[in-house]
């Protein structure tokens, strides 16, 4: 039968930093359900790992022996997600603020002839000045991203007769 996983004896700092973890609103919730199984084995130091683990929230056993133990070996560092595989980045994060900088002024301002951006516009502008091609869904994404949002133009001339009963005897001939 298999060794019981142990935690290890945490400093008063880690101690103060998995209570706060516990109770973070804004730390990663992955992070936060992370510190929950290491404080349910601070509670109980007789719990078991996957014990612990299914206090905190996971299903199955597995991930609560695995916090267990990444956290004995490596601390607090341990909880945190480790690097992924994948494809590597297309552009970098001052390509993606460049972009972000562009979009929230105003298009008048830097000499074009319209008001407002479209995705069009916004696309052809950030490639003649920064020389970048971004594609259409690149640009959405990291402006949804940043909490910037399309807006719809309204023509004020659709139903025009309903805004103003006057309206075709001010606009004239």
């Amino acid at each position: 039968m298999p060794r019981k996983l142990k935690l290890r004896e945490l400093s008063e700092d880690e101690r103060g930093e998995i209570a706060r973890l516990v109770k973070s609103r804004t730390a990663p919730v992955r992070l936060v359900q992370r510190a929950g199984v290491i404080q349910a084995m601070l509670g109980n130091p007789r719990l078991s790992a996957a014990s612990a683990g299914k206090l905190a929230g996971y299903k199955l056993a597995a991930p609560g022996q695995l916090w267990v133990k990444r956290f004995n070996e490596r601390g607090i560092a341990g909880l945190e997600d480790e690097p992924r595989p994948g494809h590597p980045r297309l552009h970098s994060e001052q390509t993606r603020s460049r972009l972000i900088s562009l979009a929230t002024q105003k298009p008048r301002t830097l000499g074009y002839p319209y008001q407002l951006w479209t995705l069009e516009r916004l696309q052809i502008a950030f490639e003649e000045r920064e020389g970048v091609h971004l594609s259409d869904s690149t640009i959405w994404t990291w402006l949804s991203e940043e909490g910037l949002e399309w807006k719809r133009q309204q023509s004020w001339f659709h139903e025009a007769a309903r805004h103003d009963p006057e309206f075709v005897g001010k606009r004239g001939a």
